[in-house]
């Protein structure tokens, strides 16, 4: 077996290791046959709340256990397969199950980036908002390019949108936008895409055909869960109703269902008018502030637990994170970890992986030095 292949079945091996460390193999084992064992009980539906939980824990670890077992039985198919191809003298078999474990390997590190997704809210759903930058048209045409990057990547990934409240542009893209994203980790996944992202193009609303340079911010915080307790008193609370605008039929365009809520010692702002009642909408603009203020309450405790320099350049609000640059030539970079990408369309069409598992796995490695 060459030295190439035996390094990769031990990088897959050391990989597979971790995994099991990381999920508690045999505890975790022990607990799914206990859930199991509690779901088949004839009562155990009797108390929704408690089953939807046991089964969402019971669903969690059936698919840790699985991508283990998954990874140990593709290296060992692999691993026969090289070593049944070298004792019958067939080098076709052989190339092909190295190349199955090249492949098993770039599956693996994906797998191992994904363990590190253990945040207190990264396995939580999340919020993204996005707002145009100064220069009228151009940042609001750019801040919906934005909105539909990440719609994409969302739909690549399985994740469920929410529109929750959208603000029209004057002429065309929109002024703001805020999405509510449900799936696996999908707070985790998004929570280093918050900051400044920068386009340079060639305007298409420029009759002189001049390059432009346009900014829209994105800011990510996780959905709060029901058994989390955020205080928050009436004092310090402004609440307005007006008239929603943009799509939503002519009912919504008419009343005051539309909702904004000032939390004033923090002078964080949030706002929903995507139901046609002023209760459900304040409803989720009150959830929404309850994230916001979780979100603040967990970077605290981050940059607290953090050097002083370690992470805050990286994530803050109104730091540059990223450049699109479509003219003069097509590059996507990423300031903090230098990743870059010459196919910025396939990046604006939601192409957006290696950007993200790098900014996370930047994350994860200056927290832990």
């Amino acid at each position: 077996m060459q030295a190439e292949t035996q390094a990769k079945i031990e990088s897959i091996i050391a990989t597979i290791e971790l995994l099991r460390v990381h999920v508690g193999y045999d505890v975790a084992l022990a607990r799914l046959t206990e859930l199991e064992a509690q779901s088949a009980e004839a009562d155990f539906w009797n108390d929704q709340a408690v089953a939807q939980e046991a089964m969402r824990e019971k669903n969690r670890l059936e698919r840790q256990l699985n991508m283990i077992t998954s990874l140990q039985n593709e290296m060992d198919d692999a691993v026969g397969l090289i070593e049944l191809g070298e004792i019958e003298g067939d080098q076709d078999v052989v190339a092909e199950a190295e190349e199955a474990l090249v492949q098993l390997a770039a599956i693996a590190d994906k797998r191992q980036l994904e363990s590190l997704l253990s945040g207190e809210a990264d396995g939580n759903d999340c919020f993204l908002e996005i707002h145009a930058g100064a220069g009228g048209t151009e940042a609001q045409d750019w801040a919906q390019m934005l909105a539909r990057m990440y719609s994409r990547w969302c739909e690549s990934r399985g994740f469920k949108l929410q529109m929750i409240e959208e603000s029209a542009g004057e002429e065309a893209g929109i002024k703001s936008v805020t999405m509510r994203i449900e799936g696996e980790n999908a707070y985790g996944w998004l929570k280093t895409e918050s900051g400044v992202h920068r386009l340079v193009r060639i305007s298409p609303y420029d009759s002189s055909a001049r390059r432009h340079t346009s900014f829209a911010s994105a800011w990510v915080y996780p959905v709060v869960d029901e058994n989390i307790e955020i205080e928050i008193e009436d004092k310090d609370l402004r609440i307005d109703t007006y008239r929603a605008s943009g799509a939503g039929g002519q009912h919504v365009n008419k009343t005051d269902s539309a909702i904004r809520i000032t939390h004033l010692p923090t002078n964080i702002v949030v706002q929903c008018q995507n139901d046609r009642s002023q209760h459900r909408n304040r409803a989720t603009a009150f959830n929404m502030l309850k994230a916001r203020l979780y979100e603040l309450e967990l970077q605290k405790r981050e940059d607290a637990a953090s050097d002083a320099a370690a992470g805050k350049t990286e994530i803050g609000w109104g730091n540059q994170i990223r450049s699109y640059v479509l003219h003069p030539y097509q590059m996507v970079k990423d300031l903090r970890t230098n990743v870059e990408k010459g196919n910025a369309a396939g990046v604006l069409d939601g192409d957006l992986d290696d950007f993200v598992e790098a900014s996370l796995a930047a994350r994860v490695g200056a927290q832990r030095t």
